[in-house]
């Protein structure tokens, strides 16, 4: 009777501690769980393009596409191509692109072709008089939806290198995407809708789909995150993982700068007994100068037992995460707080056994292309086996000139080189001999400041007052801006729209408004004190 009991107490803990997952999940996430989805697994632009473009032609309704980069390249011009013939055949096709993604790798000619299509084109975020700094913030995203019944969700942009130049014998760049179909569509289309908006006027309501208008197709959950930038929800759902696996944490990244936070998380994790493992670029990342500031990095995880490996074949640009074979992610997003905070991404966390199986085999194999990377004897960090150099020719054609990839990465270095030096200063972070070359090179830099404000002041002086100059002008028309939209309460209604759209339902819990209070008994009716 006993053992009975003690069962039945197991099985209901059980049942708790699962409702309380998802809850957590999910407000941690700031997105719910969408059941009844399938997904199918996109490795590299060899199963991705053809996937894309196969949806993009089959398109009977409408086209949703947004990415960081589309390059004006070969590959680019298939897209166009594409998007373009759609158009003519009377389709919604709409495509959102960044404008510093596009900066140096697409022609102003090439958007203009595919406004002259039919194509809707709009450029995110271009730069601001009134928002100086409003360009740190990048549509990093890269989705496509098709007809309300299949999107698409990856690291992957638009240009030649994602396939590679076989007739020089360079390979692909190595990126992951998914497809999915079900429900979990809607919330794809609807992140597009926002980021959309953001860019001019929205998409009518009545062409955006909810949930229970699209049949289901499996028996995959998942939820999408990444409605709204800068909500750190991710960050929240990554830090929230990493505390609650409890065998295996895998993650692939193409520009990790990790918080303190976050490098603590992952420490105290493999310092409990979890497999933690880190694949990163490694000589052939397409920023050079970003390798030692991301090896400054590995020292603390690597004392604590992560293991970090660094990729040997072309730029590695995935951006990928399974743990305790039971939940992955696959998107947009970098480990770092440019991602993390800045923006715009998109990202699928998939809760499905059969799915994160896929993901291990796939992260397995790719470790069979990587160097391990671990702590000599004197404590300095150094690769198992050091893989031959690229060519200075093939370096050149994948990139290293630094004008593609993340958005983030510049500010990811920016912020390790930060942390090293403020490290040093204030004598709070055990420093190794991987931190010398930043410590050397924030300190010259410092002695030059110094140096040049003694003999030329004039020339820290004068940028400093037209930059001071332009942000304060900014400001004062940011606050007439507030002022004049606060006056017919268009301020609040889009605080008040963004609060509802983070509302999260979670199954088997009852919500409460937060707003209203409960119902009283009438006077006559309460008990006595």
């Amino acid at each position: 009777m006993a053992n009975v009991k003690l069962k039945e107490h197991l099985r209901e803990a059980s049942q708790s501690t699962r409702i309380l997952a998802a809850q957590a999940f999910s407000r941690a996430a700031g997105a719910p769980l969408v059941h009844g989805n399938s997904i199918r697994l996109l490795k590299d632009a060899s199963e991705n393009y053809p996937a894309w473009l196969e949806a993009i032609r089959s398109a009977e309704k409408n086209v949703h596409f947004e990415n960081y980069i589309i390059r004006d390249d070969n590959i680019g011009q298939q897209f166009a191509d594409a998007l373009i013939a759609k158009a003519k055949e009377g389709r919604r096709v709409r495509v959102l692109y960044d404008w510093m993604g596009a900066l140096t790798e697409t022609s102003g000619s090439f958007w203009r072709r595919l406004s002259d299509g039919g194509v809707e084109v709009r450029c995110f975020n271009p730069p601001r008089f009134n928002s100086p700094l409003g360009w740190v913030s990048r549509l990093h995203r890269k989705s496509l939806s098709v007809d309300n019944r299949v999107a698409f969700v990856s690291g992957l942009c638009v240009g030649q290198m994602w396939e590679g130049y076989p007739e020089r014998d360079i390979p692909p760049w190595r990126d992951t995407g998914i497809a999915v179909r079900g429900p979990v569509v809607a919330d794809v289309v609807q992140s597009f809708s926002r980021a959309w908006a953001e860019a001019g006027p929205e998409i009518p309501a009545d062409e955006l789909p909810d949930q229970k208008s699209i049949p289901m197709e499996g028996t995959v959950d998942m939820r999408v995150l990444g409605h709204v930038a800068a909500t750190a929800g991710l960050y929240r759902l990554e830090q929230l993982i990493t505390v609650l696996a409890q065998k295996t944490l895998w993650l692939t990244d193409a520009y990790f700068v990790g918080t303190t936070s976050y490098v603590q998380a992952l420490r105290g994790a493999a310092m409990d007994g979890v497999d933690v493992r880190l694949l990163v670029p490694g000589s052939s990342g397409d920023l050079k100068f970003l390798r030692p500031i991301s090896r400054a990095g590995y020292r603390p995880l690597l004392e604590a037992g992560v293991r970090v490996f660094e990729w040997n074949g072309s730029m590695l640009h995935a951006k990928t995460a399974v743990a305790d074979g039971r939940w992955a992610r696959v998107g947009s997003s970098n480990l770092n707080l440019a991602s993390w905070l800045g923006n715009w991404e998109l990202d699928v966390a998939v809760e499905n056994l059969g799915f994160a199986h896929e993901m291990e085999q796939m992260y397995l194999q790719d470790l069979d292309n990587a160097t391990e990377i671990v702590l000599s004897e004197k404590d300095r960090v150094r690769p198992v086996a050091e893989p031959e150099p690229l060519p200075r020719f093939q370096r050149m054609v994948t990139g290293s000139s630094g004008k593609s990839g993340s958005a983030g990465r510049l500010t990811a270095g920016a912020i390790r080189v930060s942390n090293t030096v403020g490290a040093a200063i204030t004598n709070r972070l055990v420093l190794g001999a991987a931190e010398a070359k930043i410590m050397l090179s924030g300190g010259a830099a410092l002695l030059l400041l110094a140096v040049l404000a003694l003999v030329e002041p004039l020339l820290l002086v004068i940028p400093f007052a037209l930059i001071a100059g332009w942000f304060g002008i900014s400001l004062l028309i940011q606050a007439y801006q507030l002022h004049k939209s606060g006056k017919n309460g268009s301020a609040s209604d889009v605080l008040s729209n963004r609060m509802k759209d983070n509302v999260v339902e979670i199954p088997g819990l009852r919500r409460e408004s937060a707003v209203e209070p409960p119902p009283q008994k009438p006077r006559d009716a309460q008990e006595e004190p």
